[in-house]
């Protein structure tokens, strides 16, 4: 009887030993990956290699005053928290396709029957099989949403460039401004002692050279408005490049690049309408919306638990497969089912009226930004070609005139105040042309412009990316 005893105790320590060791055998097993989740990662991939290659921070260029801009955009690419955050978002939603396709973890079952003495030992391994397609459907939601958390980093990407050529070509024509202030400020220097030399032979009174002194203090303060302005653009080129209060201010570029639109005028709504990040994130919520709607149906089907057990007490030892323990879901609440399909159906058609609002206020925004676009060229080139030629011949025969005695002082810096006018108007067009330009390419174009100089940077590579791969089926 001992002997018979120590072989059944035996048996039931096999039995559970097995039991234990294949539980932990499945821990370690992976599941088939979709065609979405492997393009997914294929991206993902290509992407990190570029923006966290080994999962750590790249380095960053080295910026100075002679940098060009494209360096300037790939530190902010690089450095910016605001594109990180969408980045880190977009890896966590690659890794929710793995959790959607993957099978419910099994469990380890454990069973005794015990009268005086224990009858019966059942360890055994239990899992929940979903219907034949649940699993697939959920991964097509994951996937879609994770194509739309890439758009949402594409235009972060954007959104970073766009703020960087914004602070930088705002910087440059601040320089502009204080370069043309400053030559104004001379010249008005330069009248008032012409001023004086006309009052000193009794050519004029002291009136014209207190009207020069009141110039040139009316300028005075507008310079120092002007320089004092340049802290602030300051600190929004730094927050730009992604970098904290703590850290030191980055260099200011001694030479600007000017943009160029590479797109013809006439077809950037078109250009929009295929490239633009928003929409095509839009999109893929469509598509995810339309998954939706496929694994709500699925909820009609049940589930299935299967488990499988041995009793290591009896001899020979008894196997319970697959019906006890066993379990099938009943999907019978018709109207929750009939619910989550109304909610996915409404989700996709609220995505729907969001894309199409979309692509009007993208048709408008394109519209009024190639005005803006159009305007500014036409006042550069009128201003450039025709009004300062003009003022500055006016403002010559003016000093002649005035040295002459044919006309008075207020005359004279009425001349000047126009030939100022002119420059400052000239700086703010091609501001204003710039600024249009970035937005264009921010709101259109679909990245920034300088991308053909960035194609060869870090930045370039992950940018050039565009649509993510997609399976076919999809």
């Amino acid at each position: 009887m001992l002997i018979i005893g120590a072989w059944n105790w035996l048996k039931w320590l096999f039995a559970f030993t097995a039991a234990l060791a294949g539980a932990f055998a499945l821990s370690g097993c992976k599941g088939i990956p979709t065609p979405s989740e492997k393009a997914a990662r294929y991206d993902l991939e290509r992407v990190s290699a570029v923006y966290r290659p080994g999962g750590l921070p790249p380095v960053l260029p080295v910026l100075t005053s002679n940098s060009s801009l494209s360096n300037f955009i790939e530190f902010a690419f690089l450095n910016q928290p605001a594109v990180s955050a969408a980045y880190y978002d977009w890896v966590a939603s690659v890794e929710r396709i793995t959790q959607a396709r993957s099978f419910p973890d099994p469990q380890f079952a454990f069973q005794m029957d015990i009268q005086n003495v224990v009858t019966s030992v059942m360890p055994g391994l239990m899992g929940t099989l979903p219907w034949p397609g649940k699993l697939r459907a959920g991964a097509d939601v994951a996937s879609a949403d994770s194509r739309a958390k890439y758009y949402a980093f594409q235009s972060a990407i954007l959104q970073s460039a766009f703020e960087v050529k914004r602070t930088y070509y705002q910087l440059e024509f601040l320089s502009e401004k204080l370069r043309v202030n400053q030559d104004t400020l001379q010249l008005l220097g330069g009248l008032e002692r012409l001023a004086r030399a006309q009052n000193e032979v009794g050519k004029s009174t002291l009136q014209d050279v207190l009207r020069a002194q009141i110039e040139q203090q009316r300028l005075r303060t507008e310079l120092a408005n002007l320089e004092d302005s340049s802290n602030a653009l300051v600190a929004q080129f730094k927050a730009a490049l992604g970098l904290n209060a703590s850290d030191p201010g980055p260099p200011i570029p001694s030479k600007f690049e000017p943009s160029t639109l590479d797109t013809d005028p006439g077809n950037l709504l078109n250009v929009a309408l295929s490239r633009n990040q928003r929409l095509r994130g839009l999109q893929s919520e469509i598509q995810a919306a339309e998954a939706s709607i496929k694994l709500a149906e699925q909820g009609r089907f049940p589930d299935v638990t299967l488990g499988f057990m041995a009793d290591a007490k009896t001899d020979p030892t008894l196997y319970r497969f697959p019906g006890n323990p066993g379990t099938i879901s009943l999907p019978i609440w018709r109207d929750k089912i009939a619910a989550q399909i109304a909610e996915a159906e409404a989700n996709k058609r609220s995505t729907e009226a969001r894309l199409s609002a979309e692509e009007i206020a993208l048709a408008v925004a394109v519209a009024e930004k190639s005005y803006l676009y159009n305007q500014a060229n036409r006042n550069v080139a009128l201003l450039s070609e025709q009004l300062l030629p003009k003022a500055s011949q006016s403002f010559e025969l003016a000093q002649t005139g005035y040295l002459a005695g044919q006309i008075d002082f207020f005359n004279l810096t009425d001349s000047e105040r126009t030939l100022l006018a002119f420059k400052l108007d000239q700086v703010e067009a091609r501001m204003q042309r710039e600024l249009a330009l970035a937005e264009l390419s921010l709101i259109s174009i679909g990245m920034s412009p300088g991308e053909n100089r960035m194609n060869t940077s870090r930045a370039g590579a992950a940018m050039s990316l565009g649509t993510p791969k997609k399976p076919a089926g999809m």
